[in-house]
């Protein structure tokens, strides 16, 4: 049973490729989505094993890696690890916008989800209900991202029911101080956030979340030719950057089978997971070498 628990949120600071592993449309390396709502999403064992690849990297010390993240497969002395990783699910997403660049996406079913996620965890997240939203509508707290009353996102148009709503207020001012780092790099994008954070209806959002996805092509090259193999051209979707999720932490005390070994309580577990990773920068994902799957971690303990 698990002790304590936090909530790891992750923004991206490059395009983030945690492939899905198949494809079924025009997209040959897709990124992971959820099966219900098709938002991006990243699983946890993914995340658990960036973590643990950069353990030491991150400051972690190496004599703890078994501990926290239990054995290697294939291990004579196999026993469970004190650190769980959930799965990471979208608070909200970047989608360009007419009027001030991009504009930081979401939408009730979304801010609905984290929040209860947050609830779970202890985490303490007061944010008022939000008006029901008709499909077209939108709610938003910056009247400058408008062309007169609506908001031009992508090539769509959208009505602002509320163009100075107190309830995206709120979740944009809690997001912007305990879901991003306290650093001057990240005070422009914390900002930006509080201002220019839009509520889409779920229907609407949905689209974004498909469709609104960095994908690149690429080209295999024939080392004989040093030109394009033949049928050698594939599409990778990645996630953007200044993306939003967020998963759960969760910390046992160590244990090892071994009584004479001293078991190091949930409390300290989860401050040195904090210590390695809050405001840190890891690495997830495929396309390391390229420079991809770069994300800020943000621990909000629970209580």
């Amino acid at each position: 049973m698990f002790q304590r628990h936090a909530a790891v949120f992750l923004y991206a600071v490059s395009p983030v490729h945690m492939g899905a592993g198949q494809a079924i449309g025009v997209i040959d390396n897709p990124i992971q989505r959820e099966r219900h709502t098709g938002h991006p999403s990243l699983a946890g064992s993914g995340i658990k094993g960036a973590v643990r690849h950069g353990f030491e990297a991150l400051g972690g010390q190496k004599d703890h890696l078994t501990r926290l993240f239990g054995p290697e497969a294939g291990s004579s002395e196999l026993h469970a690890g004190a650190v769980s990783f959930g799965d990471a699910q979208t608070v909200c997403l970047p989608v360009r916008s007419l009027r001030g660049g991009y504009v930081y996406a979401t939408c009730p079913q979304a801010l609905a989800r984290a929040q209860r996620l947050l609830a779970l965890l202890g985490v303490q997240a007061p944010w008022p209900a939000l008006p029901t939203l008709a499909e077209g509508e939108c709610l938003l707290t910056n009247p400058a991202l408008l062309s007169g009353d609506r908001l031009h996102l992508e090539a769509f148009e959208y009505t602002a029911r509320d163009k100075d709503s107190a309830a995206v207020k709120a979740v944009a001012a809690w997001l912007a101080q305990h879901a991003l780092p306290q650093a001057d790099g990240y005070a422009y994008f914390a900002d930006k956030l509080k201002t220019d954070l839009v509520v889409l209806h779920d229907t609407d959002f949905g689209y974004f979340a498909e469709h609104a996805m960095l994908v690149e092509p690429h080209v295999r090259i024939d080392d004989e030719t040093g030109t394009a193999s033949d049928g050698g051209l594939f599409y990778t979707e990645n996630l953007p950057p200044e993306s939003l999720l967020v998963a759960p932490l969760l910390a046992s005390a160590t244990r090892t089978g071994k009584g004479q070994d001293a078991e190091t309580p949930a409390e300290a577990v989860m401050a040195q997971m904090k210590t390695v990773l809050d405001g840190r920068l890891l690495q997830i994902g495929g396309d390391a070498t390229t420079g991809r799957g770069l994300v800020v971690a943000r621990i909000v303990e629970g209580q």
